[in-house]
């Protein structure tokens, strides 16, 4: 206490000049998360360790396939119970291998405090229940979208928020490539239209191309591949950085979004690239991130900043687990949060993303990360 009374005597003996000084450039140390929020800010966040709340009825994880926001501002989750270990579903095994755990239901609704709403899904009279869960949107209408990515997982699945079954469009049997238009090929992704009422679907795993269906009835729309051309199926090279670049997508062809102006992101993970479209597939400009990262490539999802401009997209980025700030107009990274790790707000494969009206960020993860995380909005970036 002695050398502290003395060190602030001796500041109360520094000019003044001195003294803002060093009070400006402690501020332009702080953290942004510490400073005040000026309008117009670049997104930042922090992540919410207590995000969710814990499952009940013994309840775990697995893989986490899609995540989506509603317009209430729920969470929506699907996650892949057969991508559990003995170890960690050990109260489920015959007989009881530990105290701990049972899968939870494939389909999972949270608010945005984390508390679980309802849950359902799985195998049921009228469907046939995909093989590997991935992806899930909620429309406007109040319904319910899921797809898959096992070898026949090649349709996607309509049902209502309680998890009626209403409708589905191809079938879980073998794919009969980019341009059939009943059949999908391991679709990733789906964004819905709530105007034209059509539903738009990355297709994906084992297709090369979006696809666009009727929301309602199902029937079939349009389709194309990288630069709004047709797609085939010709085996195509690795991706190789110092290569042309590729005039077909990569498998997957892993999310689809869609702007208030009318535009189309579609994720190009493999070739490191967004491409932007017309909705009626016409090709406008692409973007290219981490042009050198090889493995599962740097584009696995896109989300779209929730103000009035729809200023941003954010990025997620499973082979570097980073999550990317972008101006919509250019493409240009702005900041950007995460690394690999297992500590909160770290990633191992961030699968996919989904920003709420708050500019909450809730993040999904497969292979060992099995989890979904919350990032709260510090700055103001709403404006």
């Amino acid at each position: 206490m002695k050398n502290r009374g003395h060190s602030i005597f001796a500041l109360a003996r520094f000019p003044k000049t001195t003294f803002v000084a060093i009070a400006s450039a402690v501020l332009i140390g702080t953290p942004a998360v510490q400073r005040s929020a000026h309008a117009g800010d670049v997104p930042t966040f922090a992540v919410d360790a207590a995000w969710p709340k814990p499952l009940p009825n013994n309840w775990i994880l697995g893989q986490v396939g899609g995540i989506t926001v509603d317009k209430e501002g729920h969470v929506w989750v699907i996650h892949r119970p057969r991508s559990l270990t003995d170890d960690e579903k050990g109260a489920a095994l015959t007989p009881p291998r530990s105290k701990c755990c049972v899968s939870a239901p494939p389909v999972l609704e949270f608010d945005a405090d984390g508390n679980l709403l309802r849950s359902w899904g799985g195998p049921g009279e009228g469907y046939e229940w995909v093989g590997r869960e991935h992806g899930i949107e909620v429309d406007e209408k109040g319904f319910v979208w899921v797809g898959g990515n096992a070898d026949n997982d090649n349709a996607i699945l309509k049902f209502t928020l309680d998890g009626k079954f209403v409708m589905q469009i191809g079938k879980i049997a073998p794919s009969k490539g980019s341009n059939d238009t009943t059949q999908l090929g391991k679709p990733a992704e789906t964004a819905v239209d709530k105007d034209a009422n059509e539903i738009y679907i990355a297709d994906g795993y084992g297709n090369r191309r979006v696809i666009v269906f009727d929301a309602t009835t199902g029937a079939y729309k349009r389709h194309w591949g990288a630069y709004g051309n047709p797609p085939n199926d010709d085996k195509q090279p690795p991706y190789d950085p110092k290569a042309p670049v590729s005039q077909q997508f990569a498998n997957p062809v892993h999310c689809v979004k869609l702007s208030n102006d009318g535009l189309v992101y579609v994720c190009d993970r493999i070739n490191n690239r967004i491409q932007v479209f017309k909705k009626d597939g016409s090709f406008v400009k692409e973007w290219f991130f981490e042009k050198n990262t090889l493995g599962n490539g740097a584009v696995w999802d896109i989300a779209i900043w929730p103000d009035p401009k729809q200023s941003y997209l954010l990025r997620a980025d499973g082979e570097n687990n980073e999550i990317r700030v972008l101006k919509r107009e250019d493409g240009s990274v702005v900041g950007s949060f995460g690394r690999s790790g297992r500590n909160a707000g770290q990633f191992h494969w961030v699968h996919a993303m989904a920003v709420d009206a708050k500019g909450n960020v809730y993040t999904a993860e497969v292979d060992t990360g099995k989890r979904i995380q919350k990032f709260k909005l510090t700055s103001d970036a709403l404006r």
